[in-house]
């Protein structure tokens, strides 16, 4: 059988290594990771814990010295003896993609002939070396299979896993031809659906006719809905029980009309067969009906191998879990099947409606693609919908149904047109990201589990990278089977899964596995090279009774500091009540003490050294102790005041300030704080400042009262100040700082030292700190302009308001002009002074 390895040790140390250089990782970052691997490692206790650690190793060689558990990548303990584990891959089950022809007639129509070619299952063993499992051509033995369709591949393969341990493989997607497809037909038949059943009676011929375009295996099934028989939902008055509305028949839940058939004509007679129902609120039971069309596989006709449609079609919303309280049903839905023999819904009164999470669920376990064909006002509520039920979608449907036809064939090309990988992982334990490059074979590697655009024949490979992120606690679980599917489509890649957290000599069919071992004094279980010791002994070798050392079994407290504190300060073992302190790599690094709680390597470095260094002290049960002349917590720290006592005599810091190792913090005062390096300047005095500001001036900015060539160059003669972007002091060579403003408010600095009396060092800022200038003018200029377009506006504003109001007041002057009657000749005011009666029994004879 072939295998494929992963990383092994060399083969790991070699990638660091080509890494480190093409990245130029530096030598303290490598260190880093060496110091971690070195300080972790040795602190498992058992193979199990060792391997369950990133690059830690156990070595299982008898009398081993050394901590068992290690990370180093050179030699340290024997091949042989060295357990360490790698992600492993096995391909069980690859069937190749299936090939799919096609000819087409001159008239452009297609004639399919669809020839499935299969490969029967090949069963390949291997140990990947790599972190990434790249399918090559593969010696398929290819046979003809009719019905038999593959549209992901491999379709089951097997992996060891080890911790924080990444592996990477393909999974192949593409788009079979003349695939086989179901189109359930599940439509709202309250009341006012009536015009869309009668137009959808005469469209079923159309939609089976334009479907057969798309595949030649197309079926069609129809089942209707209204609502729950209860109150508040339909009226429960014994005569709109019978007839809720005129020439409407009882109400009922859910009816599957029609399976799923190949007889386009019996869909049309059933559709048109159906009668319309009546209910009261404006929600349907349109979750009941989905629920059951679902579930119910048998009785609809769902196949096995094809893309399952299930058109859901209402101009109403939805009723929910919980709704079914209003009418007094508080028994969840079980999202069973609960068809009679005549495809009525049974528990529509005695169960409540699924929640959207039960749809969601059923939809993935049985791979239906559910289309929400809804009327324009309840689009919005259908897409958000949409988005919580996996694979579906929501589309515009007209107020009679017209546009059904069109609308099936668009929503599925777009959903055959895309793919999107998802798997069943439910729990923290895997993680799976996916990468693919979708059609653009020459593009970068993208995180993505979703490809659009594409066509038959189409091949999208998806690199599936799946890490395990924890052991689970109970071994039972460390095996487990990971599906990972395309959205909608009744396959899958099966991925069994074994979670590499123990070791194979932990397990007793190791042959090194042995119980009561010679090596274990009789008293234990010999495995991995060390002793698991039963509850009567302990010790390395189960060498130490609990007994006779007055112990009660399992009790190590004779190995403890306190009863918080771990065995032997975690850094030994208790053997027969004495810590036995392992030790370190670096022989020079030691760990003593009675329980182990002393070391020489712990204390402070500054500088990188150990306590300052071999000639200020040593390290000693993890503090440093400082040899003569040196002191604090690092022995980096003089003993002694006399680097604190100025040259000419004096207090200890001129008496303004304390002596803290070896060096003066001078104090702050009212005035300031006291400067200078054993705090002799005062901060109120100017010292020389005054003196030089002049000729700093003058020297370096060409200000000031000696800004003049000829008066500079004749009076400042004892320095050429040195240029610098900012004045900085040092305080052990003595510095002094100044700091001045100018004529033109212009802020400079300089420093100047004057220790060497021959010569003066002054260093001064390369430019002055000036105010930004402020121009005045044009800010009297805008604020003007602005004055005066505000009052233009209000202008513009008056007369716009003025001409609005003439020409309502001239359009009132006309409306009551045109309604005067004064031209008519006649008195408005005016009546008659005559009254006529007639006779309304008089016929004029």
């Amino acid at each position: 059988m072939l295998r494929l390895r992963l990383v092994d040790a060399a083969g790991f140390a070699a990638v660091l290594l080509a890494l480190t250089m093409a990245l130029l990782i530096t030598e303290p970052v490598l260190g880093q990771l060496s110091n971690y691997q070195l300080t972790t490692c040795p602190g498992k206790t058992t193979c199990s814990q060792c391997i369950q650690t990133t690059n830690c190793r156990w070595c299982t060689m008898p009398n081993f010295t050394h901590p068992r558990c290690h990370g180093q990548i050179e030699k340290y303990c024997p091949e042989e003896y060295t357990v360490d584990p790698s992600n492993t891959f096995q391909l069980i089950q690859g069937r190749e993609l299936t090939k799919p022809s096609a000819r087409r007639t001159l008239d452009g129509q297609s004639e399919r002939e669809s020839s499935y070619y299969s490969s029967s299952s090949h069963y390949h063993s291997s140990s990947s070396s790599s972190s990434s499992f790249q399918q090559s051509s593969s010696s398929y033995e290819s046979e003809s299979a009719a019905g038999s369709i593959v549209q992901i591949s491999p379709q089951r393969v097997s992996l060891k896993l080890r911790l924080n341990e990444a592996f990477r493989f393909n999974v192949n997607y593409a788009q079979a031809e003349d695939y086989p497809v179901d189109l359930y037909y599940l439509m709202d038949l309250s009341k006012s659906m009536e015009d869309d059943k009668t137009i959808l009676s005469t469209l079923g011929a159309d939609l089976a006719s334009e479907m057969r375009k798309i595949t030649s295996n197309f079926k069609l099934g129809f089942g209707s809905f209204v609502d729950k028989v209860l109150m508040p939902y339909v009226s429960t008055v014994p005569k709109n029980l019978r007839e809720p509305c005129p020439g409407c028949v009882a109400p009922y839940g859910y009816h599957n009309l029609m399976p799923l058939s190949t007889d386009a004509n019996l869909f049309s007679q059933e559709v048109q067969r159906a009668n319309v129902s009546g209910n009261l609120d404006a929600p349907e039971g349109g979750f009941d009906a989905i629920m059951q069309a679902i579930v119910c596989r048998e009785q609809i006709g769902w196949r096995e191998k094809a893309r399952r449609l299930l058109l859901f079609s209402t101009d109403a919303g939805f009723h929910y879990a919980g709704d079914g309280k209003l009418g007094g049903v508080i028994t969840p839905n079980d999202g069973e099947c609960h068809l009679d023999h005549n495809g009525r819904y049974t528990h529509s009164t005695t169960q409540d409606y699924p929640s959207i999470s039960q749809i969601n669920l059923k939809v993935k376990q049985n791979a239906i693609n559910v289309i929400f064909a809804v009327t324009a006002e309840e689009l919005s509520v259908y897409e958000q919908l949409s988005r919580l039920v996996e694979g579906s979608s929501a589309a515009k449907l007209s107020n009679d149904s017209s546009n059904i036809v069109s609308l099936v064939r668009d929503q599925y090309n777009k959903i055959s047109s895309s793919v999107e990988m998802k798997d069943n992982r439910t729990d923290n334990v895997i993680d799976v990201k996916y990468y693919s490059r979708c059609r653009n074979t020459n593009g970068a590697l993208q995180q993505t589990n979703r490809c659009e655009g594409l066509k038959v024949g189409d091949v999208v490979t998806f690199e599936a990278h799946i890490t395990l992120l924890q052991c689970p606690t109970d071994p039972r679980d460390w095996r487990q089977v990971l599906q990972i599917y395309p959205v909608g489509i009744n396959e899958s890649l099966t991925v069994d899964i074994e979670m590499l957290c123990s070791c194979p000599c932990e397990h007793p069919s190791d042959p090194e596995y042995r119980e009561r071992a010679d090596e274990c004094s009789n008293a234990g279980t010999y495995k991995c090279g060390i002793c698991e010791c039963d509850g009567t002994n302990h010790g390395q070798r189960c060498e130490c009774s609990a007994l006779e050392s007055l112990l009660e079994p399992g009790m190590v407290d004779a190995c403890r500091m306190s009863n918080a504190s771990e065995e032997c300060s975690g850094r030994g073992q208790c053997v027969c009540g004495v810590c036995v302190c392992e030790r370190r790599p670096n022989p020079d690094e030691l760990i003593d003490g009675r329980y182990c709680e002393c070391d020489n390597f712990s204390c402070d470095r500054p500088g990188g050294l150990l306590c300052s260094g071999p000639d200020h002290g040593r390290c000693v049960c993890g503090q440093c102790e400082c040899r003569e002349g040196w002191t604090g917590p690092a022995c980096d720290c003089r003993s002694s005041n006399e680097t604190c006592m100025p040259p000419g005599g004096g207090e200890l810091c001129s008496g303004h300030g304390t002596c803290e190792c070896g060096t003066c913090r001078c104090t702050v005062t009212e005035d300031g704080r006291y400067t200078g390096r054993y705090c002799e300047k005062c901060p109120t005095c100017a010292g020389r400042c005054n003196e030089f500001k002049h000729c700093v001036q003058c020297q370096q900015y060409k200000t000031g009262p000696l800004a003049e060539s000829n008066e500079c160059a004749a009076n400042c003669t004892l320095f050429v100040p040195i240029p610098v972007e900012k004045v900085t002091i040092d305080e052990e060579r003595n510095d002094n700082k100044c700091t001045f403003f100018d004529e033109d408010d212009c802020r400079f600095e300089f420093s100047y030292n004057d220790s060497d009396q021959d010569k003066v060092v002054v260093t001064a800022q390369e430019n002055r700190e000036c105010p930004p200038k402020v121009f005045m003018l044009g800010i009297a200029l805008a604020v003007i302009a602005v004055v005066v377009l505000i009052g233009m506006a209000v202008l513009l504003l008056w007369k716009v308001l003025t001409s609005i109001h003439d020409q309502r007041e001239f359009a009132r002057f006309e409306k009551e002009r045109v309604m005067a009657k004064w031209d008519t000749g006649e008195n408005p005011i005016y009546k008659q002074a005559t009254t006529t009666f007639k006779n309304p029994t008089y016929a004029g004879k």
